[in-house]
Parts: structure tokens; sequence; C-alpha cells
């Protein structure tokens, strides 16, 4: 039988329709179709959707320094008190009343200044009758010596006998007694009636008036009449970490003289310079700091007793150093950082093609940092005359773009900003982006 022979359908079946004679070949192609409608519509927001261009963030405005080459001091600074030389609390010595008060609270006196005065009166009675009793007692010995020379006179001759002559220089010597006794009776009652007189045993400034005319004080009572305190000179005590320690102690060994400066509670300002007077022979175990005595003439009287200050010890002064704000000084994990300023030229692509331009960009510079003092800090890695940044740091990152804000002053230029204390050297490099 030929292949390509027509079949025929069994007799009494019906009759077979061209659209039967392929049914799975029409639905392969109708899902094809459907397959690509749908990746055409899931395609198309794709194909709408325009290109949009990557934004470069703006550049970061930042203010700029120079690092400068010049001296910083080699601080210690400590929380110190202000104490007199000499404190004077003056009590009486004699009992009676208090008939005069001479000074004014708060008075600057001198040495010897008569400051009140105890009614004398029953001390001079006292002075008078002893210096009666050493008249007497004088009179009474001067009769004996001249008994004593009649009675040896006599003896030479064999008119009397050894033991009356004897008796008679007891007597004399008993008498000599009697007069020494009256003349310390005397020296004291005069002592007496200087006590009654209370004068200034230092120069300084009075206290608050303690008591009034007209009371009665008593030398038993430890309540003190006046309160005298040294201002001129005056001291400072400050207690530094032990770890300073052996840096003063050079300075000490190499006979250097070490300058102490007392700032207020906010180190805003300077109240007084003094020098170094002596270190405490202990350290303290409780809190690890060793007592320092700085000594200060308080001329414009700027230092008060007991006034709580800030001291600073310069205990050396590094020459040469390279000096920035310690605020430009930024740090991570690896260590301390500046963000230095440069001029970095770059390719860009506009309507004309590639061109060459400068961009002002940041790179972190690691350093090393060292002394610090106030708002400066000497470093090491950094070149005299480097331009770094000193502000917007949250914003900046290695490479990025910045534009430079346009110096307030000359304030901006140097690495101590504002603070004539650091001298830059004259040979220092110009404020130029390195």
């Amino acid at each position: 039988m030929a292949e390509n022979a027509p079949t025929f359908p069994n007799p009494g079946s019906p009759p077979i329709t061209p659209a039967e004679q392929h049914p799975r070949k029409r639905h392969t192609w109708l899902w094809v179709v459907i397959v690509l409608i749908i990746a055409s519509l899931a395609a198309l927001p794709f194909l709408l959707r325009k290109k949009t261009p990557v934004r470069v963030p703006p550049p970061v405005t930042i203010s700029t320094t120079n690092a400068v080459k010049g001296d910083i001091d080699q601080v210690v600074w400590a929380l110190g008190t202000v104490t007199p030389v000499y404190t004077a609390m003056i009590s009486p010595r004699v009992d009676g009343q208090l008939i005069t008060v001479n000074y004014t609270e708060g008075q600057l006196v001198t040495t010897n200044d008569l400051l009140a005065e105890i009614d004398p009166g029953p001390y001079q009675a006292l002075e008078v009758e002893a210096e009666g009793q050493l008249a007497r007692d004088k009179a009474l010995l001067d009769g004996a010596k001249i008994d004593l020379g009649r009675y040896q006179d006599a003896y030479v001759k064999k008119a009397i006998p050894k033991q009356q002559v004897d008796d008679q220089l007891a007597l004399v010597h008993q008498d000599e007694g009697t007069v020494k006794f009256d003349q310390g009776q005397l020296d004291n009652a005069k002592v007496q009636v200087a006590y009654c007189f209370i004068h200034a045993p230092i120069a300084g400034r009075t206290g608050l008036r303690l008591i009034d005319p007209g009371n009665v004080v008593h030398a038993a009572n430890s309540n003190a009449v006046v309160v005298i305190a040294q201002l001129q000179p005056i001291t400072v005590i400050f207690s530094p970490s032990e770890g300073f320690l052996p840096a003063i102690q050079r300075q000490l060994q190499a006979g250097h003289k070490m300058t102490v400066e007392a700032w207020d509670e906010v180190q805003k300002d300077k109240l007084g310079t003094g020098t170094f007077q002596t270190l405490d022979n202990l350290i303290d175990t409780t809190t690890g700091t060793i007592r320092i005595k700085a000594l200060f003439e308080n001329q414009d009287m700027s230092l008060f007793p007991n006034q709580f200050v800030n001291a600073k010890l310069i205990v050396d002064t590094l020459s040469n150093v390279t000096l920035i704000p310690t605020a430009a000084i930024q740090r991570n994990p690896e260590g301390a950082f500046v963000y230095m300023v440069s001029n970095q030229v770059v390719n860009v692509t506009n309507k004309t093609g590639i061109v060459a331009t400068n961009q002002t960009v940041v790179a972190m510079c690691a350093i090393t940092p060292g002394v610090t003092d106030a708002d400066t800090t000497s470093v090491e890695g950094l070149e005299p005359g480097a331009l770094i940044a000193t502000d917007n740091f949250n914003k900046l990152g290695d490479g990025m773009k910045v534009t430079l804000r346009q110096p307030a002053g000359e304030g901006q230029k140097g690495g101590a900003p504002g603070n004539k204390k650091h001298r830059p050297k004259k040979d220092s490099a110009q404020d130029n982006p390195s």
C-alpha cells in the first residue's frame, strides 16, 4: 500500500473536517504569540524610561589655614588655689575690754600698724606696783652692801667675828635675788601693757571685723580679733599628675627657672605671671598628683586668697616645629590625620570635547601630634606652608572636591590663629596650596 494513499473513514463514521486534522500545531502558535505579547508589555517601561544622568555632588565649602613653623611651649595645666605667703589670725593675749578698733574692713596695713586697743589701766597699775617693789628692794640691797663693807673693815681689825661678816654677805645675795625677781615682775607688767595694744605682725589686708569695741576679750579664747592675709607677694599651689614629674625634675636639675601663669576658671584671661618655687616632698597616693608652689608678685591684686585658678606651668619651649590649629586634627582607627588641600589637573568632557581643568581637592594626610598648647599643636608629617581644612569635616572625604571660603582676616593664616604667643619663623612657607 502506498504511503501517500488517502485514508478513508470507516463506513458509518462522520466526515473529518480540515481544522480537526492539525489541532496541536494551531495551539502551539497561539501560546507563542501570547508569550511574546506579555514579554513586550513587561519590557515596555524599561524601553520608555529615560536614562538619568549621574549627579556629581557639589564641592564642599571649607575654611583653611596654613601650617607654620614656630615655637610652642610645653606646658602642664592643673587646678590651683591662691594661698597667701603668710596669714595671721591675731587673738588677744590679755584679758580686758576692747576699747578701740583702729582698722577698717579690707584695709591694707603695714607691719606694726595699730589695729586695736584693750583697756591697759589694770596692767599699767601692776606695772607701777612692780616698779615700786623693785625700788624698795634695790634700796635694801644698797643698805646691805654698805653694812657688808663696814663688817669687812671691822673684821680686818679683829673687832667682829668672821661669822657676822658671812651672815651679812648672805643677806646681800638674798637682796640681789629679790631685786632680780622684782625686775622680772616689772618686765612682765610692761609686756602685759604692750599686749593691750594690738599691732599688725605682717603687711597685708585685713578681713571683716570680728569683734566690736566694748566687748570683753579673753586670752584663753581662740577667737581672733582680726585676720590679716598677705597679698604681695602671694603663692599658687597646684597639683599636676605625677607623670609630669620627670620633665619638671630635668628642668630643676639643669637650673632652669620655670614660669607659671595663673588663668581664670575658663582659661580666657591671664591673672598673673609668676615663677616656680618648690615641689612637695611626697606624691599623693590617693590622687597620683604632686603639689607645686609658685610665687607671684601680684602687683595688680588680681590674685585673691583661696581663689581657684588654672595654673599653667611652662616646662620647656620647643623651637622650629610645625604648628597647626588643634581643631584641624582628625582621628580614625589608623591614627591622626588632617585634610590637606591641593590642586589637581583633571580631564573633563564637554560639548567641545575633552579639556584639562584645575580642581581643588582634599587628601587625608597622616600626622603625628606632639605638644598641645591651648588651640595650637605641634605635628610631624606635615610640611610648613601646607594648606589644611579647618571645618566641615563631617562632609569631607579623601579626594573630595572643595571650594575655599574667603578668609575673614589675618587670623585665618598660620598655625595659631589669634594667638600671638606662638611666634612663626620669618622663613615660614607662604600661604599657597601645596
